[in-house]
């Protein structure tokens, strides 16, 4: 009966009061009954601790996935280029004539004929204008009756010293007759002698009617037609004809600074001139050389500039005075450059700086001091070495302090096709009928 109790109470789900167990085979027997329900209680537990460390570990799994170390960001490096080159000055200049005059007449006159084409190119020599000459054959024949006249007198006053030399060593004329006669013959050597350059006088002024080009160059337009009266005279007081240009060679002048001027005097060395390259303003490169020939003895006080001056060859007389011309002019001679991609180069505030990959692999960077653009690349003055490896391409992902997987690379110039020549825009076009 108590045995029955007991087993009731380790029923599961019952609450019944029992007595206390005694001794003898019905204990043993209830002792037998606890251990088999606590060995099944423990193999519960170690099965949902199995089950629990099984869920946690797969759960743990994909974390430890996402929290795995990234990828090194990737960037192209390369050493910069080393290479010679030439600095330059830049400049705007005018264009001038080499010679210029102005043609005026040198004597009086109506003009006959006007013998060239305006704008025409002339020789040195070359008839331009023809003045009425009657009035200066009619003087020139004048001078010349006067110069036979002269030569008469003379002739007569000769005849004369000689008899009454004669007569003088005899005692019949007194030695005052002999002094008078030979101041005869002295005047009329003088006439002849006056009426000799009234000849070659009056001979240059007809040769004047003929007025020819001074200089070889381009001449203006005419400024007096056929018919017009013109008068000799100097400077302004003259009647202008027209002017004549020379421009092979072409002189270009600009105004240099103190700052430039005494870069391209220390530049020299020594050198007689300077390389000058000039662009027009349609032009893309630089196509017309030259030498810089002239410096101005003093600087202008008030601008603080000097005038400065440049001889360009101009064979087909392409250039023309008036014109406007970027010039650049060398100034540094050649020299041995370091050179980046422009888009290399990166603003921090105030500085110019370049990415620079170390023999760590980190991104460190170094300021530089820059220079022009050469064909994309740009002239670097100091900063950095020429072994070391420069950020070129990816510099949106190099932080500085920070470590990259760096991809060797190339630093070459771009070279840039001539671009044809600028055309306005303004005109009108029509088509073709």
């Amino acid at each position: 009966m108590q045995n029955n109790l007991l087993r009731r109470q380790v029923s599961p789900g019952e609450n019944v009061d029992v007595e206390p167990p005694v001794v003898g085979d019905g204990n043993i027997e209830i002792q037998e009954g606890k251990t088999r329900s606590t060995t099944v209680i423990v193999g519960l537990v170690v099965l949902v601790s199995i089950a629990t460390a099984a869920s946690y570990f797969t759960l743990l799994r994909p974390t430890a996935k996402l929290v795995a170390a990234p990828l090194l960001p990737t960037v192209m490096v390369g050493t910069p280029v080393s290479r010679k080159i030439n600095e330059w000055d830049n400049y705007i200049g005018r264009f001038e004539a080499s010679r210029s005059v102005e043609v005026r007449p040198r004597v009086t006159g109506q003009i006959k004929s006007v013998n060239f084409v305006d704008g025409a190119v002339v020789g040195q020599g070359q008839l331009l204008f023809t003045l009425d000459d009657r009035p200066f054959t009619a003087a020139l024949a004048e001078a010349e009756a006067s110069l036979t006249s002269a030569r008469s007198d003379l002739a007569l006053a000769k005849i004369d010293m000689e008899r009454t030399s004669r007569l003088v060593g005899n005692g019949s004329v007194p030695e005052s007759e002999a002094d008078r006669l030979r101041a005869r013959v002295q005047a009329a050597e003088a006439a002849v002698a006056g009426g000799k350059a009234r000849v070659r006088m009056r001979a240059l002024e007809l040769d004047f009617t003929n007025v020819r080009a001074p200089i070889a160059g381009r001449v203006s337009s005419r400024r007096v037609d056929e018919g017009n009266l013109v008068a000799a005279g100097e400077g302004v007081s003259g009647s202008l004809l027209t002017t004549i240009q020379a421009f092979n060679p072409i002189y270009i002048s600009f105004d240099a600074s103190e700052s430039s001027f005494l870069k391209t005097r220390r530049g020299l060395n020594g050198q007689g001139s300077t390389k000058v390259e000039v662009r027009l303003q349609d032009e893309t490169g630089y196509r017309w050389q030259g030498q810089l020939d002239f410096t101005d003895n003093a600087l202008n006080p008030r601008a603080g500039t000097i005038r400065m001056r440049a001889t360009v060859p101009n064979p087909d007389l392409f250039l023309t005075p008036g014109m406007f011309g970027n010039l650049r002019l060398s100034s540094g001679g050649q020299a041995t450059a370091l050179l980046v991609p422009d888009a290399a180069v990166q603003t921090d505030q105030a500085r110019k700086i370049l990415l620079v990959v170390d023999s760590d692999s980190k991104v460190v960077a170094k300021p530089v001091q820059i220079g022009p653009v050469i064909d994309g690349l740009r002239i670097i003055r100091s900063g950095i070495e020429s072994d070391d490896r420069v950020i070129i391409s990816g510099m949106q992902m190099a932080v500085p302090g920070t470590k990259v997987q760096a991809v060797p690379g190339h630093i070459a110039p771009i070279v840039v096709p001539e671009q044809p020549l600028a055309t306005p825009i303004g005109g009108e076009a029509t088509f073709v009928r």
